[in-house]
C-alpha cells in the first residue's frame, strides 16, 4: 500500500472546517504522516494612515490574522493527530504554494476546488489548474460535493504513459480504496488513428481491412494493459477493468457519471525536462469537465517552471 508521509493542504482564504481539510486530516492520521495547513497573502500596499497610526505594515497585520485562524481551524479538527503545522507565506498564491511544497519536500498537496463564479459547477479555477500542472508532487483538488468518505474510485491508465508510471496510477488508486473501504475501476481507452478517414473518402480501406487493423490495434492495448495490470493480480477480463474504444476523455466522463466516482486518479503529461508545459489534452479536458475530485500525478523527470 502506497502512504504520503508529508501532506501539505492548502487553506485559501477559508476560515471554517471543510469536509476537504478532515479529508485530509483523515488522510494524515490513516498514513501516520505530518500534515501542514497552508494559506498566502498576497501583497497590499500599507495606508499611510495604517503606517503613521499604527507604525506597521499591513501585509503583516493581515499574515498575523491569517495564521491566528489557522489555528483555529487545527484546533476545531476532532482527530488523534497529535501535531498539525501552520504556516502562512506571502507572494503569488500558486507560485509560493509550489515553492513551499519543493522546499518541504511535501508528497501530496490538497485543495478545495473553487470553480469560477458564473461558469458552472463543472470547472475548475485558474488556480486550481496552476497548481496540478506545475506542482511536482500529487495534487488532490477535492470537491466539497462528494461522499465524506469516499466510495467509488476510478483509476485512468495511459497505456502510452511508461508502465512504472501507469502502475503508479494503479497503485495510488487501489491504496486510496483500500483506506477508503471503497470501490474502484480501472479504465483505459484505445483508439484507431485515422479511422474515421479510412472509412471513407480518397483514404477509404476495404472493411475487412480496416476491421484487421482494428483488431489489431486492440490487441495491442490490451497486451499493454494486461503488463501495466500484472502486479495488482488484474486483468482486463475482471469486470472492474475497461478496456474502452473511443477517445479518453468520453471514457473517464462515462464511467465516471455511470458509477459516481468520487475521485479520478490519474497522470498528467507526458512530456518531462520542459518547464511550464501543459499537461495534456486528456487531463486537461478531465479537469475542465471532472465532477467529482480529482488526483493527478506528475512523471519521473517533470520539471516545474516555479523555482
Amino acid at each position: 500500500m502506497q502512504r504520503f508521509k508529508n501532506i501539505l493542504f492548502f487553506a485559501h482564504g477559508a476560515d471554517s472546517v471543510s469536509s476537504s481539510l478532515l479529508r485530509a486530516a483523515r488522510l494524515a492520521e490513516s498514513n501516520q504522516a505530518r500534515l501542514t495547513l497552508v494559506d498566502v497573502i498576497e501583497p497590499v500596499e500599507t495606508p499611510a494612515e495604517i503606517m503613521s497610526n499604527f507604525n506597521v505594515e499591513l501585509i503583516d497585520l493581515l499574515k498575523d490574522q491569517r495564521q491566528q485562524v489557522l489555528e483555529q481551524l487545527v484546533e476545531s479538527i476532532n482527530t488523534d493527530h497529535s501535531i498539525i503545522y501552520t504556516k502562512v507565506l506571502q507572494g503569488l498564491p500558486f507560485a509560493e504554494v509550489i515553492k513551499f511544497v519543493q522546499k518541504g519536500d511535501y508528497d501530496l498537496l490538497i485543495k478545495e476546488a473553487e470553480p469560477p463564479p458564473g461558469i458552472g459547477e463543472k470547472l475548475f479555477g485558474s488556480l486550481d489548474l496552476h497548481l496540478l500542472r506545475k506542482c511536482p508532487c500529487p495534487v488532490l483538488i477535492d470537491r466539497a460535493e462528494v461522499n465524506e468518505h469516499y466510495q467509488h474510485i476510478i483509476g485512468a491508465v495511459d497505456t502510452d504513459h511508461d508502465q512504472e508510471f501507469a502502475q503508479q496510477i494503479i497503485q495510488l488508486a487501489t491504496s486510496l480504496a483500500q483506506r477508503e473501504n471503497a470501490s474502484v475501476d480501472i479504465i483505459s481507452a484505445w483508439h484507431l488513428p485515422g479511422e474515421s478517414m479510412f472509412r471513407g473518402g480518397r483514404f477509404r480501406l476495404p472493411s475487412v481491412e480496416l476491421e484487421s487493423m482494428l483488431r489489431h490495434q486492440e490487441q495491442t492495448h490490451q497486451n499493454k494493459l494486461d503488463k501495466i495490470l500484472e502486479p495488482f493480480s488484474l486483468s482486463v477480463d475482471d469486470n472492474n477493468v475497461q478496456l474502452v474504444k473511443g477517445r479518453p476523455i468520453d471514457a473517464i466522463n462515462e464511467t465516471a457519471q455511470k458509477t459516481s466516482a468520487d475521485i479520478i486518479v490519474m497522470g498528467t503529461v507526458g512530456r518531462v525536462g520542459i518547464p511550464g508545459l501543459l499537461i495534456g489534452n486528456t487531463a486537461e479536458e478531465v479537469l475542465q469537465t471532472a465532477s467529482c475530485s480529482v488526483l493527478a500525478i506528475k512523471p519521473a523527470g517533470f520539471d516545474t517552471p516555479v523555482k
